[in-house]
């Protein structure tokens, strides 16, 4: 019953299919017989929907990895201009920094010398006053000295007007005229002496009234350098954590303590060109504006160590050309699949993803044709199936340096590359470094 309802199911398709499809037969010859291969309709059909389903997969697989390799090298361009526009900027701000702190020292002097001038004058300011006070306490006393000559005159005179009722006045008149002769001089040298130091005095207030004004227009004068000095450091502070986020963000997507690289980093290569920074003994002796701009410096210094460490890091692509994503890293057909596939024409260039040293470069079994890449912080990469090796073991390379050519040696069932990464021998997934990378950018 039931090969009897198959039957007539097989029937009713072959029919449906038959004015599209009509029954062929392929004839096989040989010597002494000739046989032959029946195509129903049905199957026919159902060979061209395979075929039909397989290559639009194929297209839209191809396409969809080639708009992935596009945008991902536009995001690498605009990550290149991005980060030359930013190491402009920091260096038109600290340009920018260098002069406001050089203006704000030279003002500082300024400052300082017209607060030294002042104190000058207000200290002769006081002296003309202790002067003036003594002169008229001076003056005070020859009024009082010469209102009592006058009295004596007066006496004497009175005494010389009843003597010379007698006839006897030479003596007494000659020691009147020369007491009153001394003390009209000395009062008069009093006077020319107190009208002086009056005059000076004025002078003086004038100028400590002056020199008053310079230093109120010299201190808003500072005011505003330290403003501007404070949105100078604003934008470099802003500008560093703009380009210092995303670096730690790389790191930690892929579990990497940017703190550590950095110790790392800093104690292996510390000749590196680049803001160099040496911290104060004591940041207690230091202004509030010295220790900002210490801090800056050593977020540059931070900065440039973070570009150190990305180059030691295999977060870049092997592949610069267009190619398809074939193959991911986990378990594959029974067996741990420990890297990433790639397919490429043959001959395609294959590249450093980070800087570091060549140990093995060579056939190695089934990886074909290998290259293994030392790298600093315990990473390797491994790049296998390869037409042409390009470089030599013991070689030092750098970033995206060519060192291969795509191919399709070992066990290897198409030209294509296996790409690996490994932390201290044990294998990572590829594409969590180069997704953490790009992400980002």
């Amino acid at each position: 019953m039931g090969l009897a309802l198959q039957s007539r199911i097989m029937n009713r398709l072959d029919g449906y299919c038959a004015y599209f499809f009509p029954e062929r037969r392929i004839f096989l010859k040989s010597d002494e017989d000739t046989r032959y291969i029946r195509l129903r309709p049905a199957s026919q059909a159902f060979i061209f929907a395979s075929l039909s389903v397989f290559l639009a997969w194929s297209i839209v697989a191809t396409s969809i990895l080639l708009m992935d390799s596009i945008g991902t090298g536009n995001f690498r361009e605009q990550a290149k201009r991005d980060q030359i526009t930013y190491q402009e900027r920091l260096r038109g701000m600290e340009i920018e920094r260098d002069e406001r702190r050089l203006d704000a020292a030279s003002a500082q002097i300024k400052f300082s010398k017209a607060l030294n001038e002042v104190s000058e004058i207000q200290v002769d300011l006081i002296s003309a006053e202790v002067r003036f006070q003594e002169l008229t306490s001076a003056f005070e006393k020859l009024k009082t000295d010469h209102a009592q000559a006058e009295r004596q005159k007066r006496r004497l005179q009175e005494q010389l007007a009843a003597l010379s009722a007698l006839g006897d006045t030479s003596g007494l008149d000659a020691r009147v005229i020369t007491q009153s002769e001394i003390n009209a001089d000395a009062l008069s040298f009093l006077e020319d002496a107190l009208r002086e130091t009056a005059s000076e005095r004025d002078e003086l207030a004038q100028a400590v009234e002056k020199a008053n004004q310079n230093l109120k227009e010299m201190t808003t004068d500072l005011q505003l350098m330290e403003e501007r000095n404070e949105q100078v450091f604003r934008s470099i502070e802003e500008a560093l954590v703009v380009s210092v986020k995303p670096i730690e963000k790389i790191f930690s997507s892929v579990g990497l303590n940017a703190s550590s690289l950095i110790s790392t980093v800093r104690q292996g290569y510390a000749g590196y060109g680049g803001p160099s920074f040496v911290a104060p003994d004591d940041r207690a002796d230091l202004t509030y504006e010295e220790q900002r701009a210490h801090d800056i410096l050593a977020t540059l210094a931070d900065l440039n160590l973070y570009r150190i460490a990305l180059e030691k890091v295999p977060l870049a692509h092997p592949l610069k050309r267009s190619h398809r994503f074939t193959s991911g890293f986990g378990r594959r057909w029974g067996r741990m699949h420990n890297g990433a596939d790639f397919a490429a024409p043959h001959g395609t260039p294959i590249h450093a993803t980070a800087d570091g040293v060549v140990i093995e470069a060579g056939w190695s079994s089934g990886y074909g044709r290998l290259i293994k890449i030392r790298h600093e912080f315990g990473f390797e990469t491994r790049y296998a199936h390869l037409s042409k090796i390009r470089v030599k073991k013991g070689q030092k390379v750098s970033h995206g340096q060519h060192i291969g050519d795509m191919g399709n040696t070992g066990r290897s069932t198409g030209t294509h590359l296996h790409y690996e990464v490994r932390l201290k021998k044990k294998p990572m997934n590829p594409m969590n470094y180069i997704k953490a990378a790009k992400n980002v950018f």
